[in-house]
């Protein structure tokens, strides 16, 4: 009887995987992680990649991502940089801007969107948002506002619930707090997530009202009890951000 050195069966193993990640063209850390880290790494490979493959489905997709941001959190920003330098065309900037935006690179994310927003694409409602929320994370609320104001004030004319947070946000650091009130409960109401309900609750707590605050917090308690996975987590960093005005 040929006994087969374990070694020998996790190179094969490997490179069996090195070639289907060529194959499907997949990111070239994936090479990395399954030579370096045999055999788990190739394990890890099959069940990020493989696994979601064979059986599809939304949710398996889901925890495939995020387990894949977890590993390389720099991927998308990567991606998308390299697909702008390869082909520079509005959606791959502006994609580049919003993976910019996630890596906290708000400098970077301005230019890009200013850049897109050009020509036939100088008042796509996305471009002017993405750009507003630039402008937000930089300390510059004036020029936010402005852009802002382009998006207009009601539904039939750009003002979606997260050009109205964004208003909101806009309004307070610029000390117009009676219409920052209006432009977060008018979010809060209506954006879905948990985003539009932190904000607004911390808002609350920053300008004397505490009780309400305290009870925008409870509520988000309660819908919290309802969540798991990833969606948890995010509902959980915004009931947080409200919650630590409180202290």
């Amino acid at each position: 009887m040929i006994v087969i050195p374990t070694f020998l069966v996790s190179l094969v193993f490997s490179i069996l995987l090195c070639w289907h990640a060529v194959k499907t063209h997949r990111d070239s850390m994936w090479l990395w992680i399954i030579l370096m880290l045999q055999p788990i790494g190739g394990l890890v490979y099959i069940a990020l990649n493989i696994v979601p493959d064979i059986f599809g489905g939304k949710t398996a997709r889901n925890v495939a991502k995020a387990a894949r941001e977890t590993l390389d959190p720099n991927r998308e920003y990567r991606e998308a940089k390299q697909a702008c330098e390869d082909t520079p065309t509005v959606r791959n900037q502006s994609r580049l801007a919003a993976a910019a935006m996630a890596m906290g690179h708000y400098a970077e994310a301005e230019s890009l969107y200013r850049t897109a927003a050009h020509g036939v694409h100088a008042d796509d409602p996305v471009l002017l948002l993405g750009l507003a929320n630039a402008l937000l994370e930089l300390k510059r609320p004036a020029d936010a506002l402005e852009v802002l104001e382009r998006l207009g004030r009601d539904e039939a004319h750009g003002r979606t619930p997260s050009a109205a947070l964004a208003l909101g946000r806009a309004y307070e650091a610029l000390d117009r707090i009676a219409e920052a009130d209006d432009a977060y409960q008018w979010a809060a109401e209506r954006m879905p997530g948990f985003e539009a309900l932190g904000r607004y609750g911390a808002f609350m707590a920053r300008h004397g009202r505490a009780d309400e605050a305290r009870a925008l917090v409870a509520d988000m308690d309660k819908r919290m009890a309802k969540l798991r996975g990833p969606f948890r987590k995010e509902a959980q960093m915004w009931r947080d951000f409200a919650a630590a005005r409180l202290r």
